[in-house]
């Protein structure tokens, strides 16, 4: 099966330019904990996660309203083409050790993958368990 059977196509994107505080909201009201940064044409040019916020720009004393999301988002972002197979997605999660994947198409943002996207199809618990724990082995780590 390929990803774009699993990710979720409309996802809410925000602007490198935009405040923080902006995005901090747009997180809320979807009730999500990243969003894809996509420029003027539709590229990704980051991702920016409810950590990103905290870590970079809140607790370091930054004033959300005036820090934009260019200057705390995460730069490269690991990415999923939208045709792959969902298996390659998985590995791809558990390598890089995140949660979710921009899938593009085209060189544009296609849509995000979550783990919660796969576990909802009931058909990769053990993947998504793997992925969670961010090993290969079916047993997680304590």
């Amino acid at each position: 099966m390929q990803v774009r059977n699993y990710m979720t196509g409309a996802a809410a994107v925000t602007h490198p330019d935009e405040p923080v505080v902006a995005a901090a909201r747009l997180m809320r009201m979807r009730g999500i904990g990243a969003l894809p940064v996509c420029e003027d044409d539709g590229t990704l040019a980051g991702m920016l996660t409810d950590r990103d916020i905290v870590v970079r720009c809140v607790s370091s004393g930054g004033d959300p309203g005036a820090v934009t999301v260019r200057s705390i988002m995460s730069r490269d972002p690991v990415t999923v083409e939208a045709g792959a197979d969902i298996r390659r997605a998985m590995e791809t999660m558990r390598a890089a050790q995140v949660r979710r994947l921009p899938v593009t198409e085209g060189g544009k943002l296609a849509g995000i993958l979550s783990i919660d996207d796969i576990a909802r199809s009931g058909k990769w618990d053990m993947e998504c368990a793997q992925a969670l724990c961010g090993i290969t082995a079916n047993v997680c780590r304590r």
